[in-house]
This record gives C-alpha cells, sequence and structure tokens, in this order.
C-alpha cells in the first residue's frame, strides 16, 4: 500500500520474515526512498530494516508473519517493524568482536530515535525515525557504531525529540489507514 496525504508519504509491506522476503523488501523500500527523492536516508533505512526483520525471523513467535511501514512527514522519515510476538526486544551487552546481539545497538546507533511499542493485538512494534536533513553517511555510521562497541556501552536508549511537538516525527500514530489495504510480498 502506497499513499500521499498532502506532504505526508505512508508505504507499507506484510510478509514473512524470510531471508528471500527480507531482501526484496530492501528493493522494495530502495525504490520506494528513491521516487520520495530521499535517497540519502537508504543505507541507514536498510540497515535498520535489516537488522529489525533479522530479529523476527529469529526471535518471534508464534509466526514469522510481520509489517513493515514507512512514514514521511515534516522532514522524518519512521520506519516501524510489528510482529506477533509480544515480547519487546531490549539492547544488549556485548563483546567488540561479537558476531551477532549487536543488531538493535546498531538500529539505535545510526536512528535518531527508537523506541518499542505493545500492541492491543498481543503483538509488538520496533520503530526507528530519520531526520531527512541530518543524514548520515555509511562511513561516519560504522565509525559510530565502532565507537560504540568500543566502549561497550549501549547507545542512548530513550529517543531524542525536537523541543516543539511541531516537529515530533509521527512515529506511534497509526501509520497505515485503517482503510488502507498493505501489500502481500
Amino acid at each position: 500500500m502506497i499513499s500521499s496525504e498532502g506532504s505526508k508519504r505512508q508505504c507499507a509491506l506484510e510478509l514473512e520474515a524470510l531471508p528471500s522476503r527480507i531482501q526484496q523488501v530492501r528493493r522494495i523500500v530502495a525504490a520506494q526512498l528513491r521516487y520520495w527523492r530521499l535517497d540519502p536516508l537508504t543505507d541507514p533505512t536498510l540497515l535498520g530494516i535489516t537488522e529489525l526483520l533479522g530479529n523476527v525471523h529469529r526471535h518471534a513467535r508464534p509466526d514469522k508473519r510481520c509489517s513493515v511501514e514507512l512514514s514521511f512527514a515534516s522532514g522524518w522519515l519512521t520506519v516501524a517493524v510489528s510482529d506477533n510476538d509480544p515480547r519487546l526486544p531490549r539492547v544488549r551487552e556485548f563483546e567488540p568482536l561479537a558476531t551477532c546481539g549487536r543488531g538493535l545497538a546498531m538500529v539505535v546507533s545510526m536512528s535518531d530515535s527508537w523506541g518499542t511499542e505493545t500492541l492491543n493485538d498481543g503483538g509488538k512494534v520496533v520503530w526507528f525515525t530519520l531526520r531527512a536533513e541530518a543524514t548520515v553517511s555509511p562511513r561516519a555510521m560504522i565509525e559510530q557504531v565502532s565507537a560504540a562497541v568500543v566502549r561497550k556501552v549501549a547507545p542512548r536508549t530513550l529517543p531524542v525529540l525536537p523541543e516543539t511537538p511541531e516537529a515530533w516525527p509521527p512515529v506511534l500514530d497509526r501509520l497505515v489507514p485503517a482503510a488502507a489495504e498493505p501489500v502481500l510480498v
């Protein structure tokens, strides 16, 4: 489902979080960001989506069904991944050379804000935001994550929001109108 209400743009996909589907979602999201002329946000967005969908693939119970929702308004891109598992993820402490367990820490490091929310239907949503004007180069993103790994300290865990509510990203309002039909991948 793709919609555009004035200056607010939305896109939603439903899928089963399998490796082949994750690659499809990455291609769809990259194309959508190009269409919205948000090319500088492509790398961090794809990194975040890959990590969150990887978490659904590895950890979600009872099934791997999930949705990915993108919303762009007022200079903020909000990415939300929801699934049917009520367990909320947490940023874990990890060793500098660890090969797993760093995904959520990377999402936290590269995003402007992030969070989790339990849904009324028993599932959850994990979201992150990126400000369009304050994009980070892939090299700077890697340096930020590397610095967090070396410090062995989880990056900020509270959202950093602008001072005025008008500039806040559209994070927890439902990203897709109730009448919208999602695209099945």
